[in-house]
């Protein structure tokens, strides 16, 4: 099956990013929110399924650098998760109407195209990614003409099963699945190498004496 995907990946604003990893990282969280966003867009563009990428933010200092990598970006509403996307998803079917369209989490450091590209060539109509605690999702995207619905925050696998979403339940898509939130998280990601932005930045922490959390 031949893919053109849009891939929406929204962006929060800086001071809301990673607030889990704060106490981890302290100077250093928002910088490192802005390198796992840019690992994402850059392993998403890089994906031969991929036509193009739409980021939604309303942050200068995250949308700068990922439209240098070639993101389309789009100005985020502020209304929620689920409204950024939808946004996004909006802007790609102006650009592209027969091309399907997929959310993307911003934060899959670890993210690898081929992964994503077995992703993409799924047979589905309507379908998702679990996260790697099976609770969230990573990924939803729609083929043309199906109604984008995305359920994303909290328990989202539930909500996107109880909305006719397929699950993509495949072996060997370990960086689609692994988003980060917590320093366990990063560090699981590190475990299956890091995009180039974020594994700098991680340098950085070690050098301060901030990673590995002790």
């Amino acid at each position: 099956m031949t893919n053109r995907w849009s891939l929406v990946i929204p962006v929060k604003t800086l001071v809301a990013a990673k607030t889990r990893l704060a106490a981890a990282l302290g100077p250093h969280r928002e910088r490192l929110a802005v390198a796992v966003a840019c690992d994402t867009a850059s392993a998403a563009l890089s994906c031969p399924g991929v036509a193009r990428v739409i980021v939604v933010t309303a942050d200068p200092l995250a949308a700068g650098p990922l439209g240098e990598l070639g993101a389309v970006v789009v100005h985020d509403p502020d209304r929620g998760l689920n409204t950024a996307l939808r946004t996004g998803a909006a802007h790609a079917v102006r650009l592209a109407p027969d091309d399907p369209v997929g959310a993307l989490q911003a934060d899959l450091p670890a993210l690898r195209s081929p992964e994503l590209a077995r992703v993409l060539e799924q047979d589905f109509e309507q379908g998702f990614v679990p996260d790697a605690l099976e609770v969230g999702t990573t990924f939803y995207g729609v083929r043309p003409g199906v109604p984008f619905t995305p359920r994303f925050g909290g328990e989202s696998r539930a909500r996107h099963l109880a909305g006719g979403a397929k699950e993509l339940a495949l072996d060997g898509i370990d960086s689609v699945r692994r988003d980060v939130d917590t320093p366990d998280d990063l560090a699981a990601a590190i475990v299956l190498g890091l995009g180039r932005h974020t594994a700098a930045v991680v340098g950085e922490l070690e050098r301060a004496g901030r990673w590995p959390v002790r």
